[in-house]
């Protein structure tokens, strides 16, 4: 994601988190620390043949620990695997951060991700309780330990 990709992901954010979507200076923010030496983030989107942005996904990393940010995919697009393609790249970029684990939430209503994101091997760890506002709605917390990083004694 570049700073001229960020008007057509707001698009896409209003249209599909109406209550909670993220503003500018958040996307703004986040890829002030993805390029450089010193680059905590990854941002990827995904366009149609025509060229429109149709997903986008964001990774931070830091210590070791990686947190998917947003993964959004267009209405249109569901149920063509695009999910889990931007899935799959920001677990690649988490490996290339040297991650151990990659942390997420997602809303406890969206079945939809959790359902991906199990296949992909996240387990539940926990909630946060009120953590998308202002619709009060709790966040399950999902885990997983990124393949290759585990030590054995």
């Amino acid at each position: 994601m570049r700073w001229w990709d960020i008007t057509p992901v707001l698009a896409l954010e209003d249209e599909l988190f109406p209550e909670d979507a993220w503003s500018a200076g958040m996307f703004w923010s986040e890829l002030a620390h993805a390029r450089g030496p010193g680059a905590t983030r990854h941002y990827v989107v995904a366009e149609d043949g025509a060229g429109r942005i149709v997903g986008y996904a964001g990774l931070a990393a830091a210590g070791g620990l990686g947190d998917v940010q947003t993964i959004a995919v267009a209405r249109d697009q569901w149920g063509t695997g695009l999910g889990a393609r931007l899935l799959t790249d920001l677990l690649k970029e988490a490996t290339a951060f040297e991650c151990d684990e990659v942390l997420l939430e997602v809303r406890v209503d969206n079945t939809r991700a959790q359902k991906l994101y199990e296949r992909f091997g996240f387990e539940p760890i926990g909630f946060r309780r009120g953590y998308y506002q202002p619709g009060n709605v709790d966040a399950l917390v999902m885990r997983l330990t990124v393949q290759g990083t585990e030590t054995e004694i």
